[in-house]
């Protein structure tokens, strides 16, 4: 049983997934509330579906780029269950867990999170021969960066709203992502682990896993 963890924003999850199925996924919008709500969060979606912590065999965690206290949350309770635990962790970048879950086309793909006081982190992605591919580094972006940066068709996803979403759907060329795929799911943080553990390559030591934090962005060139 894997269990993912996503609290690099105010968008938070959890997951658990047996290496067939997804078994369950809570999605909800914590706020500020990481430090009182995770935990319980996560003994709740255990016992819900009769799972004790000893049949975990793997932990995937949001790794950035994020918020300080919501990664800094997100990464200990994930450090501290595959320590203690002794299974292995996996970190999977927090915009790779958005490109999952969007469908193929031609165009280049922006994923984006917001990262508060009007700014964006995001990410520019091709889709290659059966998945998106990062084209590049998470940036930070204002408002008027990320408006500037669509020279070319494109298509986004991500953490946008209404009003966000109105004036980027009437630039020429570009198309949004459906909200539903916009959201970020936990049970595709699960598929990229579970993906990564089965190719058998080494993941790093637990206590070695260093998140990115919003504020470790350059500004986008």
């Amino acid at each position: 049983m894997l269990l993912a963890i996503d609290t690099a924003t105010q968008t938070t999850g959890v997951c658990l997934e047996d290496g067939e199925a997804i078994v369950a996924e809570h999605v909800w919008r914590s706020e500020r509330y990481h430090t009182v709500e995770l935990a319980p969060e996560v003994a709740l979606i255990l016992q819900r579906n009769q799972v004790a912590i000893e049949e975990l065999e793997a932990v995937a965690v949001a790794s950035g780029p994020g918020s300080y206290t919501g990664l800094r949350i997100g990464m200990a309770l994930a450090k501290g269950i595959a320590l203690a635990r002794h299974i292995p962790l996996v970190g999977v970048p927090t915009l790779d867990i958005l490109a999952r879950a969007q469908p193929p086309c031609e165009e280049r793909m922006l994923a984006l999170i917001q990262a508060g006081r009007g700014r964006y982190a995001g990410v520019w992605y091709k889709w290659g021969a059966s998945a998106w591919k990062a084209d590049g580094k998470p940036v930070g972006l204002s408002w008027d960066e990320l408006v500037a940066a669509f020279e070319s068709p494109a298509f986004v996803s991500g953490e946008l709203g209404e009003k966000e979403r109105q004036r980027l759907s009437k630039i020429s060329g570009v198309t949004l992502a459906d909200p539903a795929l916009s959201l970020r799911r936990p049970s595709y943080l699960a598929e990229i682990a579970r993906a990564r553990l089965r190719s058998k390559k080494k993941e790093a030591d637990p206590a070695s896993l260093v998140p990115t934090y919003l504020g470790d962005l350059t500004a986008a060139s």
